[in-house]
């Protein structure tokens, strides 16, 4: 009894000892995983989304290099802040020639935060190449990002930017074939000029995507507007109000319209046109004594 427990100890005893030696071996060996650039640039992303809601996010100064298939929607995501021109250009590495059977359209768009279709104002959206070609280059120059715009307007507001890359035009033999796409975006200007007319933003509309730069600031909450019968029904909404003012204006029409449609109360006709006589009245005489 006495060994055993003499043993126990002694093993009690050695576990620290075998627990540092086990924390610190991992240390000593493990050596710092290398970054994908020295210049701390980001590693390429190497895939794309099909929609809006897939669509893949891009760090500020991370590149794109994607193998696809002819014949996708292609969708990215990236921030974009007040005073930037931002720059998308695509290069599209299409299948060989020998499997390919005639000319490929290749097409980018951008969208803001809201799905709006912006403008370009330099570069080329759409390119085609015929069966020889082997690349085709597309790129587009956005407005400059405004600090605030007029709510009829589409003018580009700090936030999240869309880029849709797809192909209008290829022969039915050929979508499907692999190819590949490099992306690259680039932003010019800062938030020195970024103030048109005083106007200012409170937030982006959507916030950036991959953690994107945005010198907007955070939009204050907003105060509930107050109506005169707020303090009356306060757990209600504005529904009930027209829940109810519709109910009260429809019966109020039903009871003007049977109103105006109820037929006159008046002596009930009897046979050939004869009125007949009310109940309860009494005809003297007979008919001989009738005048």
């Amino acid at each position: 009894m006495r060994t055993t427990i003499r043993g126990a100890l002694a093993a009690l005893a050695l576990l620290p000892a075998v627990a540092l030696g086990a924390l610190g071996a991992p240390a000593a060996s493990a050596a710092p995983s290398p970054s994908a650039d020295p210049s701390g640039t980001p590693a390429p992303v190497t895939k794309a989304g099909t929609s809006f809601l897939t669509a893949v996010n891009l760090s500020p100064g991370q590149d794109a290099n994607v193998a696809v298939s002819t014949g996708d929607y292609l969708y990215w995501a990236f921030g974009a802040a007040e005073g930037q021109t931002p720059t998308v250009r695509l290069t599209v590495n299409l299948a060989p020639a020998t499997d390919r059977h005639g000319p490929q359209t290749w097409s980018v768009e951008v969208f803001d935060g809201l799905r709006r279709r912006q403008s370009c104002t330099a570069g080329t959206q759409n390119a085609t190449g015929d069966q020889s070609t082997t690349t085709l280059a597309l790129d587009c120059t956005l407005r400059e990002v405004r600090t605030w715009a007029e709510p009829w307007s589409g003018d580009p507001l700090p936030g999240t930017y869309y880029v849709r890359l797809s192909v209008t035009d290829a022969p039915q033999p050929d979508l499907g074939l692999a190819s590949s796409v490099q992306l690259h975006v680039a932003a010019k200007g800062g938030a020195d000029n970024a103030q048109p007319e005083g106007g200012e933003l409170k937030a982006p509309l959507v916030p950036p995507a991959g953690g994107g730069a945005s010198t907007a600031k955070a939009a204050a909450p907003v105060a509930e507007e107050e109506h005169w019968y707020t303090g009356w029904f306060s757990g209600w909404n504005s529904r009930w109000y027209w829940t109810i003012g519709g109910g009260f204006l429809a019966a109020l029409a039903g009871v003007l319209g049977y109103n105006l449609t109820r037929h006159p109360r008046g002596h009930r006709p009897g046979h050939h046109g004869a009125a007949v006589p009310p109940q309860g009245s009494h005809q003297s005489g007979s008919y001989a004594d009738r005048p």
